[in-house]
């Protein structure tokens, strides 16, 4: 008989000191040697490639939409968002499986994107107002997604627990916002001096560095063998599935805000001090949701965090419709860029807490690919109706958009919860079963080497009257 029980691997959130003190196993060094432990290793890539991907943002927007007339800005824009679906062709089929199939392939894909986007960087100098300039940036944006993916799937590599995933994705979330505004400031200074050449050949040099760091980041434990239908299942299961459809959503709004601000701010004339609150009001919110979520986690759910999150954007997306001015865009771009933050790092979670192990990659190649979709679908909505929708009409439109979805996605969860039987929103007592031992506690119960069949059950003997 099997008297193997599942360790209880929760962790009590006032075990390691008071609530908001860093938790040992969120510790970037090892108190030992002092030297960076396998999360360390991660956050110092993130960073450094956030910084190098700051330079290049900077030195595009300057190159293609700030320097050109409106009808221009409006055209050249339209071309990136088309080209930006392009990347997720290649993300989706090739990048994923290769994630799953290989130990260090999720190291070696992030590596490939630094040194890869450095060379891009460096070529792009001579052709910044050339023609060529949309291939590579094209190129840019495969090995930038292709990094965003192996990012995400290293992150249960490199933490001791699944309690900890929200606090690692909150932690990589706001050192990725705190690096793009370190890096943007000495980009957008070498811009305005000299111009978006010396931000690139900065990116050139950021990216080498960020990609020596990503191959000291260790990698995972095993290789995860191909798919099967069962565990194609399970990544389809209702709680992931359900959350999967309102953060699409959620992101589809933020490319919609995002392009509906930039060009009626450009449209009306407003200073570079307009754009400049907006920025900033956006940049701190993101801020503000990747540090409130960890928090929220030790009395929410992940799937009410999400909820939680579009129904707050949609409140204030109808109070800022009212306003209309500055201040409504201001109060509309910190919100929805918190609820983007908090809502994404809820689903990651989600997806670590409820998806099979070893083909986390794929999963995040998968929704990756239906998040960009729907946020160049969002954006492609202002390029094209510039002129019949104004700042009003489309707060209002967003407040509308976003309250369905959130109320939306709470019957759906509270219709599941009703269903008999349901456990984390799972289909079958089978499939919960998997995906409750997805990991370490899967391969414990994994039969020994050389015993295929795994502990037999003693048989009885004749006449026993112990039950079968």
């Amino acid at each position: 008989m099997n008297n193997w029980k599942r360790p209880n691997r929760a962790i009590d959130p006032g075990a390691h000191g008071p609530i908001g003190s860093l938790d040992p196993a969120m510790e970037t060094r090892d108190p030992r040697t002092y030297e960076l432990n396998p999360f360390g290793r991660l956050a110092v890539t993130q960073a450094v490639a956030s910084v190098g991907d700051a330079c290049v943002t900077i030195s595009l927007a300057g190159s293609i939409f700030f320097t050109q007339s409106i009808g221009q800005s409006r055209t050249q824009v339209l071309l990136y968002l088309v080209l930006t679906l392009a990347p997720f062709s290649v993300v989706a089929p090739v990048i994923g499986p290769a994630l799953d199939r290989s130990r260090a392939g999720r190291r070696v894909l992030m590596a490939v994107g630094c040194f890869g986007r450095a060379l891009v960087c460096f070529l792009m100098v001579g052709q910044l107002h050339s023609v060529l300039l949309y291939p590579l940036a094209f190129i840019a944006l495969v090995l930038s997604k292709g990094h965003a993916v192996a990012k995400a799937s290293l992150v249960p590599t490199v933490v001791r627990d699944e309690s900890q995933l929200v606090e690692a994705n909150s932690r990589l979330s706001l050192i990725a916002v705190v690096a793009s505004v370190v890096g943007g400031l000495p980009a957008a200074g070498l811009v305005a001096i000299f111009d978006a050449r010396a931000s690139l050949l900065l990116a050139t040099i950021v990216f080498v560095f960020a990609g020596v760091f990503a191959l000291r980041i260790p990698g995972a434990a095993h290789a995860g063998p191909s798919e099967t239908v069962e565990e194609r299942a399970e990544l389809a299961i209702p709680s992931i599935r359900y959350a999967g459809s309102a953060m699409a959503i959620l992101r589809g709004c933020v490319g919609f805000l995002t392009f509906l601000l930039a060009f009626i701010l450009k449209q009306r004339g407003e200073s570079a001090v307009v754009f400049g609150l907006v920025l900033v009001a956006s940049a701190l919110g993101g801020f503000v949701g990747v540090i409130v979520t960890p928090r929220l986690r030790r009395a929410l759910r992940e799937e009410s965090i999400l909820a939680g999150s579009l129904l707050a954007c949609a409140l204030v997306s109808l109070l800022a419709a009212r306003d209309g001015g500055t201040l409504g865009a201001m109060a509309i771009g910190f919100t929805v860029a918190a609820g983007a933050a908090s809502g994404r790092i809820a689903f990651d979670s989600l997806v670590h807490r409820d998806g099979p192990e070893h083909l986390r990659g794929r999963a995040f190649a998968r929704f990756e690919t239906r998040f960009q979709l729907a946020w160049v679908a969002g954006a492609l909505i202002p390029v094209i109706l510039l002129g019949w929708l104004d700042r009003r009409w489309g707060f209002f439109v967003l407040a509308l958009v976003l309250s369905f979805t959130g109320l939306t996605y709470v019957a759906g969860l509270r219709s599941r919860r009703s269903e008999p039987g349901a456990d984390r929103g799972m289909v079958t007592p089978r499939a919960s079963r998997r995906t409750r031992m997805s990991g370490r506690a899967r391969r414990m119960l994994a039969p020994p080497r050389g015993t295929p069949e795994g502990p037999q059950r003693p048989s009885r003997e004749p006449g026993s009257d112990e039950p079968g």
